[in-house]
């Protein structure tokens, strides 16, 4: 049976951002910040946002975490509620089952029923936990957002797809679809172009989505998704549903629109979010708040403007000023400290910053550095929760040598790399040089009596502390 429900009732059950900011003003802030590709009837919607709509945007739940290319949404979403729009972030937990065909080359392998449910539970707290962490990053650099204490209501898909039948869908929505329109789609001919071709399943993706954009739009009002550039074809099959199943709506009824964010692409060529092939997390168990950190002081040049235009909430006025100083002294690498600093604290909070600011610092001295004094308490503070540190008996830290340390506990490969290591001498404890491959660290050497830092090079350390200290 189709689901129905009562439009006002619905809306309701939403809970409402009061309006802190102008509606209105959130296209231009969009646009001015470059998070716009493209745009359904651009003039329309900026007339539709002179008053509250309600606004989605879709996750996919193949991971159980959300990654920091999730972020361009996210934050448009998240600009949206600012400016006292309500909005609904939408996972697949149905859609997540099939499999979006846009973007790929070769069709996804038959998903795990169990995973994706549980990545439904990962993902509905992840983002929870991404607008509480960012409006009160957005409070701290925004002083008119501080009325706004309500989270997002997440939602599945699979709640209103998991009980429609396949008769009932044929007669809903596939009586309203025409064939040579899903085959025009770009994602369907790159597939049937290719030597791996379609499957049924994903041809009949863009319906599915097509049908969650016309179901929030009857059920909760919703007038507006979002998605990256890829999701074009799927927005527009949304919209022709909304029309073709609502024919005889009144000019005064509120019109949908679709919006799609840029997908991001570095100086380079390498897409958004990636580092040497792997994601970058916002779970911090996944990536560590220093990783984290890292990724965005090592951003090139060309792109670190770009970014904290998208990822802050810094006024452009006070951007162009970080980049002045910028470009006058690129060496020092202002911009990309700054930006680090603002998305570090937008996902992990400022002791996120702290700690990953405290872990640079230290990561990154000269092994032979006496600029800063090394202490326990300070390190074990500093590396808590990464995975560089591990708590282990004082008696192995004084009875094992380091070299033997440096290999178990995953600073080197193997224990002949390590011995390598330290015969050209580039293995230190505590900054100071190993002295020979059969050096084992007395009490007198560990930082207050409970703590090592063993480092391979420049920039390679682990942090050995005693447990129970």
């Amino acid at each position: 049976m189709l689901f129905q429900f009562p439009l006002g009732r619905a809306v309701r059950s939403i809970r409402h951002i009061p309006p802190i900011r102008s509606f209105s003003n959130v296209f231009h802030e969009l646009s001015s910040r470059g998070f716009i590709q493209q745009v359904t009837s651009p003039t329309e919607l900026e007339n539709a946002l002179r008053s509250r709509q309600v606004i989605y945007c879709g996750v996919d739940p193949t991971a159980s975490s959300l990654h920091i290319g999730n972020l361009v949404p996210l934050m448009c979403l998240l600009h949206f509620q600012l400016h006292g729009h309500t909005i609904i972030p939408l996972i697949g937990g149905a859609t997540g089952l099939v499999g979006d065909p846009s973007g790929r080359k070769t069709e996804r392998g038959p998903a795990n029923v169990a995973q994706i449910e549980r990545n439904v539970g990962l993902l509905s707290e992840n983002i929870r936990s991404f607008f509480r962490s960012g409006l009160l990053y957005a409070k701290s650099r925004l002083p008119s957002t501080s009325d706004i204490t309500s989270d997002p209501e997440v939602k599945s898909n699979l709640e209103w797809h998991q009980n429609f039948t396949m008769l009932e869908f044929l007669r809903v929505v596939g009586v309203h679809t025409r064939v040579n329109t899903m085959l025009n789609k770009e994602s369907v001919r790159t597939r049937l172009d290719s030597s791996a071709g379609i499957s049924f399943t994903e041809f009949t993706y863009q319906l599915l989505q097509a049908y969650d954009f016309y179901h929030l739009h009857s059920a909760f009002g919703c007038t507006v998704q979002i998605g990256g550039s890829d999701q074009w074809g799927n927005i527009v099959a949304g919209l022709e549903l909304i029309n073709r199943l609502n024919p005889s709506k009144s000019s005064e009824d509120q019109k949908a629109f679709g919006i799609t964010t840029h997908l991001l692409t570095s100086a380079s060529g390498e897409k958004f979010g990636k580092s040497a092939g792997n994601a970058i997390w916002l779970d911090p168990k996944l990536t560590s708040v220093f990783d984290f950190y890292q990724y965005f002081l090592k951003v090139e040049d060309a792109d670190v403007e770009k970014y904290m235009k998208i990822f802050t909430f810094l006024p452009l006025s006070e951007i162009q000023m970080v980049m002045k100083v910028h470009k006058s002294e690129p060496d020092k690498r202002t911009a990309q400290r700054r930006l680090a600093a603002e998305v570090t604290e937008l996902i992990h909070g400022a002791p996120g910053v702290l700690s990953a600011e405290t872990m640079s610092k230290i990561v990154f001295r000269h092994p032979n550095s006496r600029t800063h004094t090394l202490d326990a308490q300070t390190l074990i503070d500093a590396f808590r929760g990464d995975p560089r540190m591990t708590l282990c008996e004082d008696t192995e830290l004084i009875s094992v040598p380091v070299v033997k340390l440096a290999s178990k506990y995953g600073l080197v490969s193997s224990t002949s790399a390590a011995r390598q290591l330290a015969q050209s001498k580039g293995l230190y404890f505590n900054d100071q040089v190993v002295p020979d491959i059969r050096f084992t660290l007395h009490k007198s050497h560990l930082l207050n009596g409970r703590a090592v830092m063993i480092r391979a090079g420049k920039d390679k350390v682990i942090l050995l502390a005693a447990a129970g200290n």
